[in-house]
């Protein structure tokens, strides 16, 4: 698929609690020339998370129908859910020369690079990995063996750092953003 110009796949990855999710929403809340991918997921929606912004909820079934007809480009599971990024609306603003950027877990970064080469892989890191301890566990939003069980993935995670095409470090969420979005090549006025 011929991909504009402009356009530019843009894989934003890394262990669970280093802030993935809050860097994406300030992309998309400070930069709407930047379309956000909403993944699909089968976990149950978090205090505030709104199905369709947040993530795709849906059923188990739903997903594995999802899989088997081909219509994600990347999924994994993890943390005893399956999370997934539709193709159809990647390849739609693609096409259509938006810049689209993906924030989905290492598995699904290393489908990403099989399938679409050209995409930008960016590794988000935290400043420390006992700040990335003390953001895990001051969530409050799961049990002891699930934030054990992220840590230890963590840890792996972090190893895959050099996959990447490059690594930021989230120690300013306002300051991780900006550093991604010049990586896209947007400018600060919007423009690419």
């Amino acid at each position: 698929m011929p991909v504009p110009e402009r356009a530019r796949l843009t894989v934003l990855s890394g262990p669970s609690g280093v802030g993935k999710s809050t860097v994406a929403t300030y992309v998309r809340d400070h930069h709407p020339e930047i379309w956000l991918s909403v993944s699909a997921t089968t976990r149950r929606p978090r205090p505030g998370e709104t199905n369709g912004v947040n993530y795709w909820f849906v059923s188990p079934e739903e997903f594995a129908g999802m899989v088997e007809r081909g219509e994600l480009l990347e999924y994994a599971e993890f943390a005893g859910h399956f999370y997934g990024t539709p193709r159809q609306p990647v390849v739609d603003r693609l096409a259509a020369g938006t810049p689209v950027l993906l924030e989905i877990e290492l598995h699904g970064a290393r489908q990403v690079r099989a399938s679409a080469q050209a995409a930008l892989l960016v590794f988000l890191a935290p400043p420390s990995w006992d700040e990335l301890v003390r953001r895990l566990v001051g969530r409050g939003t799961e049990p002891a063996d699930v934030i054990a069980n992220r840590l230890a993935t963590a840890q792996v995670e972090l190893a895959a750092q050099t996959e990447f095409d490059a690594v930021l470090v989230n120690d300013d969420v306002e300051d991780a953003a900006a550093r991604l979005v010049a990586l896209m090549g947007i400018t600060a006025s919007g423009g690419g």
